[in-house]
């Protein structure tokens, strides 16, 4: 869609009039950028709202890239139709990245202009890293639609693949590549995939559901080099291979907030329970946040999905005047093959944990401080439904003798 500059006029300092017809801007059309827009609308009907973003691909639904896209089982995992975004006139442009952020002006800079705003949401999001090694620029990255598409590609005309990294895209993206008949190598330094985030009983079974699919699981080692036919390892052995995927972490597109001189810790910008920032009218929410949970009591980073599209609502209607304040405890489901795993947690750790198997799956409980800090289920609703109420009102887990 066009992007329609408005003139800026000088700006004497300490000038904080509110233009309405400038409206919200919001930079990012992931979850948090989109449901930020539609919040807003909801509570706004007569204010401008503009998305800006860098992205060329109109809004798409992320999860489904490393599982059913992938596959080649979907080729539709589009967010909202063109039509959605105009019903609400929600003005989408794409294929901008901004380059600098004035919050003295107000003004965002795209592409040599400046846009005016009276209200801003920062979603900016994250970007996958490539491998810090000899080769990592050979490797695949998966966060994109594009990079998905590639990656499907690369597929098509692969026997075998290595992904490197054994959180839980990696896992997705290995098990995905099994079923499609590649013979997929999962490589990474923990011993056992997310050991540290879920401890050891529970990232057994993850590893085992891994290689369910048909992927190898090797764990305890790290790759030191990318090669053309493949790659080495820290222990010298070498996997030969056709295509490498690198899903070794993120890193949060927070160099336009920082340059702004918002308040940024941990590579975040912190922002309230409201997702409001350090700066009168502007917000940020989703991967970028380090956002204060008013049931934690403390500053959490989450990554998830759904906890982006809350957040967003949440700094949506805060920008068109309400009050919202972010008290969903956070949590994300993930796909395994056939194996669906459903998580909440606060996402900071937990002191003990305890897995119940159960005739068809299994319950992991986390706590911490005598009260539960998360659970990890596998066909087992309940307990994950349980687990968000105990977890939401510092009640122990469920488990008489730890």
């Amino acid at each position: 869609m066009p992007i329609e500059a408005e003139p800026v006029e000088p700006r004497q300092a300490g000038y904080h009039s509110k233009v309405p017809e400038f409206g919200l801007l919001v930079i990012g059309s992931g979850p948090a950028g989109v449901s930020a827009a539609a919040s807003f609308r909801e509570h706004d009907s007569d204010s401008r709202v503009q998305i800006f973003t860098a992205d060329a691909d109109v809004p798409y639904e992320r999860p489904p890239l490393s599982k059913e896209y992938l596959r080649g089982e979907t080729d539709d995992v589009t967010l909202h139709s063109a039509d959605w975004f105009t019903d609400r006139a929600i003005e989408l442009n794409l294929d901008c990245a901004v380059e600098r952020l004035d919050l003295a002006e107000r003004t965002v800079h795209i592409n040599g202009r400046r846009h005016p705003f009276n209200t801003l949401v920062l979603a900016c999001g994250v970007s996958p890293q490539p491998p810090p090694i000899p080769g990592g620029h050979r490797a695949l990255l998966l966060r994109s639609l594009a990079d998905a598409t590639a990656l499907r590609t690369a597929a098509h005309g692969a026997d075998s693949a290595v992904v490197i990294g054994s959180g839980f895209i990696g896992c997705e993206a290995a098990a995905s590549l099994a079923r499609c008949n590649v013979a997929v190598t999962l490589v990474a330094p923990e011993p056992l995939p997310q050991e540290r985030r879920l401890g050891a009983d529970a990232a057994t079974r993850l590893r085992d559901l891994v290689s369910d699919t048909g992927a190898r699981h090797a764990g305890g080692v790290g790759v030191v080099e990318i090669f053309e036919a493949g790659v080495r390892l820290d222990n010298g052995v070498t996997i030969d291979c056709d295509l490498v995927l690198a899903a070794t972490g993120v890193t949060p597109r927070s160099a336009l907030a920082a340059d702004a001189g918002l308040n940024i810790r941990d590579a975040r910008v912190v922002v309230g329970s409201d997702m409001a920032t350090s700066a009168e009218g502007v917000y940020a929410a989703g991967d970028l946040a380090l956002a204060r949970h008013t049931v934690a009591g403390r500053h959490l980073a989450v990554e998830h999905w759904q906890d982006a599209t809350d957040q967003g609502a949440i700094a949506g209607a805060a920008a068109a005047g309400e009050q919202p304040k972010w008290d969903a405890v956070p949590g994300f489901w993930t796909t395994i093959g056939e194996a669906t795993l459903k998580y909440h947690a606060w996402g900071d750790g937990f002191e003990r944990s305890r897995l119940i198997d159960h005739p068809d799956g299994f319950t992991v409980w986390y706590e911490s401080g005598g009260a539960t800090a998360g659970v990890l289920t596998f066909n087992r609703d309940d307990d994950y439904d349980l687990g968000e109420r105990l977890i939401s009102e510092s009640r122990p887990a469920p488990v008489r003798t730890w």
